[in-house]
């Protein structure tokens, strides 16, 4: 089973990278501008001009093809874990090779999720300009684990020898931190558009990315909150105390915060926008930090990312 996991990771590693570059070609509308090309060199400028429009509703394969490869990455990185799983004879995110990898699938997971029930057919196109953004960050991330972090099946550490709360915490963890990828990619997009001036047409429309963001935060911050409170349940039962500001704990504390700033402004005030936006890219920033800044660089005791 170690050897299909690591098969299927480095299958993931290729459709990821594919996945993302079927996205940005749908995203810059690549199929489009092969075509005026072509118009230019057979007829000239004047009857080559392809309008803004045509540039937002015109379909293409790039976008289908691009989830095609998309839904081959989340199949390959969940057999990979499973597999993991069946090697390591515990749940597979015990350290920074196993949970990245399991980072990655959350994120493909939520894209996929938010493309299929979130977003619809009637914006399914502009929907899948997402992935522009997320599959980056997920071939990023297994690029970085195939080079950085060592795949070796090594015994848990003592204070992570409660399989069932390993299993439950981080898995809790896992699916906060991929459905808060979406709003991250979707915030990124709205700050692309500048707004309600939407001033690229073949981005998707400003309302519905603002939209996919708060829906995104939505499912993954009570998830984070249990995830919080299962960790600290967990540390009383590994290390005598609810709460010690370990730098873990303090930084995912502070990333829930940010988001719960977020939805506050947004429930009460009325604050969507460009500065809800912003909100979002620090808040994906937070989970970063906290997930590899913490775990390579700020030593305590949830210092044992195995590299």
């Amino acid at each position: 089973m170690y050897e299909l996991s690591i098969a299927t990771f480095w299958l993931a590693i290729g459709t990821s990278g594919i996945s993302a570059l079927l996205f940005w070609g749908h995203l810059i509308g690549l199929r489009l501008i092969v075509r005026r090309l072509a118009t230019d060199a057979g007829h000239g400028p004047a009857i080559a001009s392809i309008e803004s429009a045509d540039l937002a509703t015109t379909p293409g394969p790039l976008g289908g093809l691009g989830s095609l490869a998309t839904w081959s990455t989340a199949g390959f990185l969940a057999v990979s874990l499973i597999a993991r799983w069946q090697a390591v004879d515990h749940a597979p995110w015990s350290n920074m090779y196993e949970f990245t990898i399991a980072f990655a699938t959350g994120i493909c997971a939520f894209y996929v999720f938010f493309e299929r029930l979130f977003i619809g057919d009637s914006n399914l196109q502009a929907g899948r300009m997402l992935g522009a953004l997320a599959l980056p960050v997920v071939c990023g991330m297994l690029v970085v684990t195939a080079a950085f972090f060592p795949a070796d099946v090594r015994p848990l550490v003592p204070a992570l020898q409660n399989t069932d709360l390993l299993a439950i915490h981080v898995a809790a963890m896992v699916v906060a931190y991929g459905a808060l990828s979406v709003s991250f990619a979707a915030a990124v997009l709205y700050l692309v558009q500048g707004g309600e001036r939407n001033r690229f047409a073949r981005l998707p429309d400003a309302g519905l990315l603002d939209e996919i963001a708060y829906r995104s935060v939505i499912l993954g911050f009570p998830i984070l909150a249990l995830g919080i409170a299962l960790g600290a349940y967990w540390a009383n039962n590994a290390w005598g105390r609810y709460w010690g500001w370990d730098p873990k704990e303090t930084s995912a504390l502070v990333t829930w915060l940010i988001y719960g700033v977020y939805l506050h402004m947004r429930g009460l005030r009325s604050w969507s926008g460009t500065r809800s936006a912003a909100v979002l890219v620090g808040g994906f920033a937070a989970v970063l930090f906290t997930y590899f800044a913490v775990n390579l660089w700020i030593s305590g005791l949830h210092s044992y990312a195995g590299v």
